[in-house]
This record gives structure tokens, C-alpha cells and sequence, in this order.
């Protein structure tokens, strides 16, 4: 019995069951009270909907799952951004599925909810997927509307979107579900094909309140804008429906006949599972996050026959770079590795540090991926790039931007996957969030923040007590040892991948062994949208 693995096991399984009883309670939207009564209007909630929809045992991944999730509780909070966003297929056409959940205060539109709602028509757009929207909103959150409303990155920037998806050729199809008010009006509108449920669906600029104190006339809002107003007098509206499901029905119909698109053509071989069981990574993962381990044991069960062709594995041994295939598709792995190697330029070095000889080969990989169109995937287990005057005589800087501006300028589509740390200039490297990957999951392991919680909780101790020393004051051990305290638990609530979810820093946490499914369904995505840029990098450093 091997007692360590059986501990790094119990652990890993443990935040896994943690995970999966957090998704079934963001499932549950608003509470089951709210979905009674949405229900008993004789609508289906917007997961019903997604699931009725969607091609039965096809492959699919959610995004933003736990959008807003701690945040707005003065609000009375905002489970999974008041939004479901999914990756799936319908009648065999992969796409984007966006579905207001009306059980959320009716669908308002929180600040997270226009993130979420811009990051879903990111990836219709990056990767030329059609998209629907199931449309059941009572529009924004009136009394946060100056953080969703006016800038560029809020509500209104859904409606450019629609407009230069049109201009791009992408597939839009709405349906209108529930009410549909002022400027989210647009949404179905602009979109290519727009359909209302009877009874329930509603699209106005001005409801019934607001038309009586603009106006002074008095209408209901059922013959101001429901189903038979914009289908048989305005045509604002191309088709009516009496249920959701025929709704639903008409929107398969409509895929069912969609055309072919250009592919990018990456290559892909008969898919083949790992020939080391991928059960093992959660006993190989240490639940000490401080101990090194082999990426390599993780790596080897995530590709296809465990087969993995090494590039330059005898230099820049702090970072992994090669070729497998995973779930079939041909992929550029660039891994931190975390144990600890040995240089024989520099001698001993840190796992889990980008040095120089490590950051100089994953910039030549990267640019040899690019060169042969095979996408990337990065697996962070990143504590930053070396420190020190060795390091920086040596030039770590140079080194760290010319992976960086490798990796920002490529071409290809890249995909990361936060199993560790991703720490500072790290995260950067490894393809964070800044640097458009088409999908960023973690594991519920991750922790992403500009540096650990001990250095950091040290660093912000030692600001604060030299404060208070600077205005007289002197501090006991004990206090300061309470003040060390009170910044770590503040920093390492931070530190949650749970915290990065609710903020949108990544799609998705899951459980390791979804990692092969996200990252095929990723690369089938971008498949999608052929590479039509030259690879450039512009001036590098040499």
C-alpha cells in the first residue's frame, strides 16, 4: 500500500465531490421555489431547454458555471451569472447555446451576466460556431445599471456583436421565451432567425408601465408585444410557436439543413485512451502543493497510448514541450514540470520555475507548433520565472519575453489547463486569460494569483507593520502574528479557483478526468474557424 498516494487520493477526490455538489447547487438557479413557479407558467427552465435542444449523448462543456457565485449577496446574489452558457451539438452542428435563466431575478442582466453573456459570443466568433439564444429576460438589473450599461465592455457591445457576427457569416438563431425588454430587444432581432413562444414570449422597447407614464396610453403587454403582435402585424418576429418544445423543434429543423463551413483541417488520428490509467492522477498529485511530482505521470494520462514525443527533454527541463494526440487531435503540450532537475550549465533547478534554458525552448516549440498548424495546450503548475542576480545577468527577462511574445502572436489555437499554481508572470506565459486561449479550465487544485498566499500574506505584513512603525507605533508578536493571520485568510480566499470561476478568469472547473473531453471538444471548436494570419512574432528578443 502506498500510503502517500492514498492520501494525495483521498484529497483529490474529495475536492472533486466538492465540485460536483457545487455544480448541482448552481444548477438550481434561483432555488426550487422559483422553479416551481416558472414552471407552472407552463415553461421549461433554461437547462430543460438546453438539454431538450441539444443532440442526446453528444459530447458537451458548460461555461461559467460559476459566474457570479459570492458575489452581489446585497443583491440577494447571482447564481451562475443568471445565464446558461453550453458548448454542444445539435443535429450533429456543434455551437454556442446561450439560455437566460429566468428563475435568477427574471433574468436581469447583472454585471457578470454581459461578461459571460460577451465571453459565450467570443467563442461563436473565434471559432465560427453558430449560436442561439433562448431568450427570458426582464433586461438589466436597473439598480446596478451603470456597471452593465455605458462602457465598452458592457450590454451594449452584445449588440455589436450580433451585428458583426452577421457581417461574419456566423449563424444566429433566437427564440423568445419569456419577456424580452428595451435595449435587449435587439438581441433576437438582429439575430438571423427570430421565434416566439405564445402566451409567454415578449419583446417591446417600452413595457406597459413604462408606455402608460411615457405616453399616457394604456395597453397590456400581451397586445403591446407578445406572439401575435410581432408575428401577424409588425413581423418583427419570423415565426410563432405554442409550446417551448416545438420551439425547440423548429430550432433543430433549422440546423438540420445548415450548410458546410471551410474547416482549419487539424489533424486528427482514431481516437485511443491513455494506456495509463488516468484514475492514477488523483493519487499522483500531491495534496501538498509545496512537494514536487513528475508532470510527466500526469501527462502520460491525458494523451492517447500515453505516447508523447519530447522536444529538447534533456534542456530547459523546468518546462515539458512535445508532441501527442489527444482524444485523436494532434496537440503542442508546453507543461511546467515540478520536480526538481538538474542543469548541467546552471546545476540544481526549482520545479515549477520558468528559467532561462526553459523559457528560450518553449518559445522554439511554440513557433514550430504555429509553423505546422498543431494546436496548443498549456498545463500551469507555474510558481513564476527565477529570481536573482544570476537570473538576471543571465537575462530572464529577455528570455520570459520571447516566449511571451511567441506564445501571444500564435496562430494556432492554444488551450490551458490550471492543475497547480499560476502564479505572476507564470500565468502569463503559460496562456492565461490575457492571451486569448479558446478555452482556460482548472482543476479544483488551481490557484491563480500574482503570488503565493505565504509570500504575498509575508509581503503585505511587512507594508502594514512598517506603516504603523512609521507613524510610532510599535507591535507585538502576538498582534503581528494576528495580523499575518487576517491577510492570509483574506489572500487565500483570493487564491480559490473558485473566486477566478465566479469572475470569469476561467470557464470552467473539472474534474481532472473531463481534461481529454474539454480539450477535444476545444480543438473540434476551433476546427471550425481556418487560420486565415500569417505567424508573425514582430521584433523578438535574441
Amino acid at each position: 500500500m502506498d500510503v502517500e498516494f492514498n492520501k494525495n487520493e483521498d484529497h483529490l477526490k474529495q475536492l472533486t465531490y466538492q465540485l460536483s455538489k457545487r455544480l448541482q447547487k448552481v444548477a438550481l438557479g434561483g432555488g426550487e421555489k422559483r422553479i416551481a413557479a416558472h414552471k407552472a407558467k407552463g415553461k421549461l427552465t433554461a437547462r430543460e431547454r438546453i438539454a431538450y435542444l441539444l443532440d442526446k449523448d453528444a459530447e458537451m462543456v458548460e461555461v461559467g458555471a460559476f459566474a457570479g457565485e459570492g458575489m452581489y449577496a446585497e443583491e440577494g446574489g447571482c447564481p451562475s451569472g443568471g445565464v446558461v452558457v453550453v458548448l454542444g451539438y445539435v443535429q450533429g452542428r456543434q455551437c454556442v447555446v446561450v439560455a437566460n435563466d429566468a428563475t435568477v431575478k427574471a433574468g436581469a442582466w447583472f454585471p457578470i451576466t454581459a461578461k459571460k453573456n460577451l465571453r459565450a459570443q467570443e467563442i461563436s466568433i473565434e471559432n465560427r460556431l453558430p449560436i442561439i439564444y433562448l431568450v427570458d429576460s426582464a433586461g438589466v438589473y436597473l439598480p446596478m445599471q451603470d456597471e452593465i450599461f455605458p462602457d465598452k465592455e458592457h450590454f451594449g457591445r452584445i449588440f455589436r456583436n450580433n451585428a458583426v457576427m452577421s457581417s461574419m457569416g456566423i449563424v444566429q438563431i433566437s427564440a423568445i421565451m419569456g419577456p424580452c425588454v428595451a435595449g435587449g430587444a435587439y438581441l433576437p432581432i438582429m439575430s438571423d432567425e427570430a421565434m416566439i413562444v405564445e402566451g409567454t414570449g415578449s419583446v417591446f422597447l417600452a413595457g406597459s408601465y413604462l408606455v402608460k407614464s411615457a405616453i399616457g396610453e394604456t395597453i397590456d403587454n400581451e397586445t403591446l408585444g407578445g406572439a401575435t403582435t410581432h408575428s401577424e402585424i409588425s413581423g418583427v418576429t419570423d415565426y410563432k410557436f405554442a409550446t417551448d418544445e416545438e420551439c425547440l423543434d423548429h430550432i433543430r429543423n433549422i440546423f438540420d439543413k445548415l450548410g458546410d463551413t471551410p474547416k482549419a483541417g487539424f489533424s486528427r488520428a482514431t481516437p485511443a485512451a491513455p494506456k495509463e490509467n488516468p484514475q492514477d492522477i488523483y493519487g499522483l498529485l500531491p495534496a501538498d502543493r509545496a512537494k514536487p511530482y513528475d508532470m510527466m505521470d500526469i501527462i502520460n494520462r491525458l494523451v492517447d497510448n500515453s505516447e508523447f514525443e519530447p522536444y529538447k527533454d534533456l534542456y530547459g527541463q523546468t518546462l515539458i514541450c512535445g508532441l501527442a494526440r489527444i482524444d485523436g487531435w494532434a496537440v503542442g503540450i508546453v507543461a511546467n514540470q515540478r520536480k526538481i532537475v538538474k542543469s548541467k550549465k546552471t546545476g540544481m533547478q526549482m520545479g515549477g520555475v520558468i528559467y532561462s534554458d526553459s523559457a528560450d525552448k518553449a518559445a522554439r516549440f511554440i513557433m514550430n507548433c504555429n509553423q505546422k498548424r498543431i494546436p496548443l495546450v498549456f498545463l500551469h503548475d507555474v510558481s513564476g520565472f527565477m529570481v536573482g542576480s544570476q537570473s538576471e545577468q543571465g537575462g530572464i527577462i529577455k528570455d520570459g519575453a520571447k516566449m511571451v511574445n511567441a506564445m501571444a502572436n500564435s496562430v494556432v489555437p492554444k488551450f490551458s489547463v490550471v492543475v497547480g499554481n499560476s502564479y505572476g508572470a507564470g500565468n502569463y506565459a503559460m496562456c492565461g486569460k490575457a492571451y486569448d486561449p479558446r478555452l482556460i479550465v482548472a482543476w479544483p487544485t488551481a490557484q491563480l494569483a500574482v503570488m503565493s498566499g505565504a509570500a504575498a500574506a509575508n509581503t503585505l505584513l511587512q507594508i502594514q507593520v512598517a506603516s504603523l512603525k512609521a507613524k510610532g507605533q510599535e507591535i507585538t508578536p502576538e498582534a503581528e502574528k494576528e495580523l499575518l493571520d487576517t491577510i492570509k485568510a483574506r489572500y487565500e480566499e483570493q487564491l480559490s479557483p473558485y473566486y477566478a470561476a465566479a469572475r470569469l478568469w476561467v470557464d470552467a472547473i473539472i474534474d481532472p478526468l473531463e481534461t481529454r473531453k474539454v480539450i477535444s471538444q476545444g480543438i473540434a471548436a476551433a476546427n471550425h474557424a481556418p487560420i486565415e494570419k500569417a505567424y508573425n512574432v514582430g521584433v523578438i528578443q535574441v
